[in-house]
């Protein structure tokens, strides 16, 4: 008899630790089934708005302007009597129409400040993405000098030969 009280006591101890097992994985089972199909819910309603053209990135529209700048052939700086020449296609991002209109009649000094600065400089100033991004940089604080108080947003390289 002393056996069967022992091995009555042991199992109501192991059902309910087994019950809080089966409940617990149950429980996490269901929080992460939630969680999903929220995700999947909330991601499915924003490519759907997205694609319908109302979500808040693709609507925002770009009011900037661009304005064309002629094609430049300039001879760099020479290194050790090798001649080389840059020819430069550029395209200036403007914020509105009535900024196209004040650069127009500023655009010899764009230009002359342009020819000067590229004159100086040599093929390995050129070279890598570093140096054109120097180049763009210094192009636009230039042509912000030469228009201001009018101001352009970003110089854009169209074409890039380095011979």
């Amino acid at each position: 008899m002393a056996a069967d009280a022992e091995v009555g006591t042991e199992a109501p101890g192991k059902k309910g630790l087994s019950k809080l097992f089966v409940i617990g994985g149950g429980a996490a089972i269901v929080v992460l089934l939630a969680g999903a199909g929220l995700f999947f819910a909330l991601s499915s309603s924003a490519t759907d708005a997205s694609a319908d053209g109302q979500g808040a990135a693709t609507t925002i529209p770009s009011d900037t302007f661009i304005f064309n700048l002629p094609p430049m052939m300039v001879n760099l700086n020479s290194e050790g009597g090798t001649q080389s020449n840059m020819k430069l296609t550029i395209a200036l991002e403007v914020a509105n129409e009535a900024m196209m209109n004040e650069i127009q009649p500023r655009l010899p000094k764009v230009i002359d400040a342009f020819q000067v600065y590229m004159r100086e400089l040599r093929k390995s100033d050129l070279e890598g993405s570093a140096g054109i991004y120097r180049l763009k940089e210094e192009l636009l604080r230039r042509v912000n000098m030469a228009i201001y108080p009018a101001h352009v947003q970003s110089v854009l390289f169209k074409e890039i030969l380095v011979q």
